[in-house]
């Protein structure tokens, strides 16, 4: 991983973060101990339970250093014109820092624990949902837009995790390719004329669903309708786009 250069004004909370993100991408996991950062931030051990608490406090904080490094490049990059490329694009940009930083990505992505989210992630997730709306927008999603979302965001995590469990000469990185293929088309409908071709030719359901989350996808533009009369169109339409049991 690539560590940005430390400026004069970076406090000794940022220094002793950026020391431990250190360790980690170069000696893994076990490389970082209170002794070891202390000693590579040039403080002493008690200046890092102060300010993280324990181990895990410090952990967590280079998880979310992490997450504003990954940040960095889905903020940088311009929109694609296609909403379904633009899909494709954060996903090969996903999995490229997940290959890159092993052991970050791992801290970042490896230990879920309920009700614990860090505040670059849930704007990490956001982003994706932003992507995800653009494409209900355009009538092009199959499914809600919270469950293609999350169902997304499953998927290239465990693409990046099975990358990571081969030797690095032995990744076979069309898998990554065809995964994403077969997911996009599971949640996504293909552009024609002016309409998704599977729109035109999807049974009955297929057809009502895609709509549906098209229209819940601007509903908040709507002006015409109260805000009761909105929420229950919005259940409505939830209903509508749910896959048929």
């Amino acid at each position: 991983m690539s560590i940005p250069t430390e400026s004069t004004t970076t406090g000794t909370r940022e220094r002793i973060v950026r020391a431990a993100a250190e360790l980690l991408a170069s000696g893994g996991r076990e490389a970082v101990s209170t002794r070891s950062v202390a000693e590579a931030a040039g403080v002493q051990a008690p200046t890092i339970y102060r300010h993280f608490g324990d181990m895990r406090g410090l952990l967590d904080a280079v998880a979310s250093y992490g997450f504003a490094i990954y940040l960095e490049g889905k903020l940088s990059r311009a929109p694609a014109a296609d909403p379904v490329d633009d899909i494709r694009q954060g996903w090969e940009l996903h999995v490229g820092f997940g290959l890159a930083n092993p052991t970050l990505y791992t801290l970042m992505y490896g230990e879920p624990r309920p009700g614990k989210e860090f505040a670059a992630a849930e704007q990490g997730m956001a982003i994706l949902r932003g992507m995800v709306e653009r494409v209900a927008e355009a009538g092009r999603l199959r499914l809600g837009v919270e469950q293609a979302t999350q169902l997304i965001h499953a998927g290239c995590r465990g693409v990046t995790f099975s990358l990571l469990e081969m030797p690095a000469g032995e990744r076979d990185l069309t898998l990554s390719t065809l995964a994403r293929e077969a997911l996009l088309s599971a949640v996504t409908l293909p552009v024609d004329s002016g309409e998704a071709a599977a729109v035109a030719t999807g049974d009955s359901h297929s057809r009502v669903a895609s709509r549906a989350v098209a229209l819940k996808a601007v509903l908040p533009e709507a002006t015409a309708l109260t805000p009761g009369e909105l929420a229950l169109l919005s259940e409505w339409l939830d209903r509508l786009s749910k896959p048929q049991p």
